[in-house]
């Protein structure tokens, strides 16, 4: 079992950044692969930036493709998500997910374990 809690969101304006955490519990944090999803009210939950179990290898989405950053801190039970260059289009609420596998995936029914999400917001 691994329960995420995801930090970090909030309110900034267009060109800014925010920094996101997902806190792990549970022994099998550093046995998984990590991804980061967002959605829209309406809208499929999509990914957004995802990392293998040793970090070596990651994912992101074209939308945000040179502006966010993925990684892990094992020793922490933490992943983070470095968000610069905001645009209003990035306004969402932002989920961590957990995959028991060393592999990343796209797809959320990939991902055994979600956070409750965090928003974010950006303002014109």
């Amino acid at each position: 079992q691994v329960q995420l809690v995801e930090s970090g969101g909030g309110l900034v304006q267009a060109g800014g950044s925010l920094r996101l955490s997902c806190a792990a519990s549970g022994r099998t944090f550093s046995s998984a692969a990590m991804g980061w999803f967002r959605q829209v009210a309406g809208k499929e939950r999509d990914i957004i930036a995802a990392i293998s179990r040793s970090g070596g290898s990651t994912y992101y989405g074209d939308s945000v493709k040179g502006r966010f950053t993925i990684s892990r801190d094992d020793a922490g039970n933490t992943v983070y998500l470095q968000m610069n260059s905001l645009k209003p289009e990035d306004t969402a609420v932002y989920y961590c997910a957990a995959r028991p596998s060393a592999f990343w995936s796209r797809w959320t029914y990939d991902y055994a374990y979600w956070g409750q999400g965090t928003q974010v917001t950006v303002s014109s």
